[in-house]
């Protein structure tokens, strides 16, 4: 049995308008001609207001006078870096270590601060507060004190000095002090004088090295 398929019909209640236009309908060409009518200058979007006191002429006398400076820096930090290579090829065959350029390099430094005029400058205040200080009452007390206090200890040490001198020399001409170096002279000259006779001894012609040999030979 077949059946006959009808299609369905739906209808909807929508309804589409057509988007309106931001500009009325009476001025068409509003945009169009508004975008047409600015014009395009590159040079003179690139290029920023006159400031206040200059003419056109001087502000373009101004650019161009920088566009050349600006050149000549490119120009001199071309230069600076063949001048730095070149250098660099010269230390190198001359064997000079980056170490020996840093210690010149602190050394230029150095001199540079030294004869800086705030270096100068401080010096020169100190140089004054020396002055000051060495010129004032308390200091010229205090050296005074030193002083003596140094040769106090001077003159203390002498007496020292003298004292274990006479009493050394009192030691020396004391009776128990001789009474020493006789006995000590005693022994040397024994001592002395044993080695002699043992020196005599060996040397002398009765002694054993000096028979002749005896003949064991058989009757």
């Amino acid at each position: 049995m077949l059946v006959e398929e009808t299609p369905l019909e739906v209808s909807l209640p929508l309804s589409v308008k057509p988007l309106s236009s931001p500009f009325p309908s009476d001025c068409p060409g509003l945009l169009s001609d508004a975008m047409t009518d600015v014009p395009v200058d590159s040079a003179a979007s690139a290029r920023t207001s006159v400031p206040e006191g200059l003419t056109l002429a001087e502000e373009e006398e101004l650019r161009s006078e920088l566009a050349k400076v600006e050149e000549e820096i490119g120009t001199l930090r071309q230069v600076l870096a063949a001048k730095e290579r070149h250098c660099g090829e010269l230390k190198r065959k001359l064997g000079l270590t980056p170490l020996d350029g840093l210690k010149q390099n602190l050394s230029k430094s150095w001199h540079d601060v030294q004869v800086s005029n705030a270096y100068v400058k401080t010096s020169e205040k100190l140089g004054e507060w020396n002055d000051k200080v060495t010129q004032s009452d308390f200091y010229k007390k205090t050296q005074e004190t030193l002083s003596q206090a140094g040769q106090k200890t001077s003159a203390a040490l002498s007496n020292v000095g003298s004292v274990i001198s006479r009493k050394l020399g009192d030691m020396r001409n004391s009776a128990t002090f001789k009474s020493f170096e006789d006995r000590v002279g005693t022994i040397k000259s024994r001592v002395v004088g044993s080695r002699e006779n043992s020196t005599d001894g060996l040397h002398s012609p009765s002694g054993a090295g000096d028979k002749p040999p005896q003949d064991n030979a058989p009757f």
